[in-house]
């Protein structure tokens, strides 16, 4: 069920999302990709009960109108989408922004990787963690399996 979910990318580099696109694709993960290239879009659609939630969002800490912490303060506010997997990806290793990602509730800090061979280990480090993990769920969750899903 989970490889049916969509994964969330929220990005504003095209760069950065066409070699994540090029990285699910050469890892054979088959999960629906929405991209949004900010933070306040995304919030946007995860708020829309339309759309489907994804199982994992990785958002990026800087983006035009919301950034990647504003985000996730909104996010774990809002009862029926706390519970969904968000992991800060950034260009910057800054530790303040690391301990605060944490505090907000992220699921993870990833520094954005300098080469494609080691997007790729990240992409599938993150793929492999989250597809065997086993997370809580709510009462607005209704499939059960899926870390993140609140439809």
């Amino acid at each position: 069920m989970k490889d049916s979910m969509p994964i969330l990318l929220v990005d504003d580099d095209r760069i950065d999302v066409m070699m994540f696109k090029r990285a699910l694709e050469d890892l054979k993960i088959t999960n629906p990709l929405i991209h949004l290239a900010d933070c306040k879009e995304a919030l946007e659609y995860l708020k829309n009960e339309d759309n489907e939630n994804p199982w994992v969002v990785l958002a990026d800490l800087n983006t035009p109108q919301m950034s990647g912490l504003e985000f996730l303060t909104a996010v774990k506010a809002h009862d029926a989408l706390k519970q969904i997997i968000v992991i800060i990806l950034s260009g910057s290793d800054d530790e303040e922004d690391i301990a605060e990602s944490f505090r907000l509730g992220a699921a993870g800090y990833i520094v954005k990787p300098p080469d494609y061979n080691k997007l790729v280990e990240m992409i599938r480090t993150i793929h492999a963690y989250w597809t065997l993990s086993k997370l809580p769920h709510g009462g607005a969750s209704t499939q059960s399996d899926c870390p993140g899903s609140l439809q």
